[in-house]
C-alpha cells in the first residue's frame, strides 16, 4: 500500500494491486473502492462545518458520519471533521482528481 496523504487523525492509501484505496480512521482501517470513496468526499464536503459554531443547530458539536452502505458508524468532532474535510480535498489532488480547476498560464 502506498500512502497518498496523511494528517493529523486520518491516513489515505492506495492499494494498487487490489485497485482500491484505504482510510485509517485510527481505530480503524477501511477498505473503500473508488465509488465509495467518491460517496466520502461528497458527504464529507456535504458538512456545513458552520453549524458545528451553533449552538442552536448543533448543541454538542458532533457529527455522525455513516460510511460504505452504513456498514461503518463513526462520531466526528469539530476538529476531525475538519481535518477529513482537509484530507478528502487533499487526497483528491494528490491522486490527480481534484474538483478544484486551475488556470494554465501559457
Amino acid at each position: 500500500m502506498n500512502v497518498i496523504l496523511q494528517s493529523t487523525y486520518y491516513t489515505l492509501y492506495q492499494a494498487t494491486n487490489e485497485r482500491c484505496f484505504y482510510i485509517d480512521f485510527g481505530q480503524k482501517k477501511i477498505r473503500m473502492p473508488f465509488c465509495q470513496l467518491l460517496s466520502l468526499r461528497h458527504k464529507v464536503m456535504s458538512i456545513d462545518i458552520e453549524d458545528h459554531f451553533d449552538s442552536d443547530l448543533n448543541t454538542h458539536g458532533f457529527e455522525v458520519l455513516t460510511l460504505c452502505n452504513k456498514e461503518h458508524l463513526f462520531i466526528l468532532n469539530t476538529l476531525e471533521v475538519l481535518d477529513l474535510k482537509n484530507l478528502v480535498e487533499y487526497g483528491f489532488m494528490a491522486i490527480g482528481l481534484s474538483s478544484k480547476t486551475e488556470a494554465l498560464n501559457l
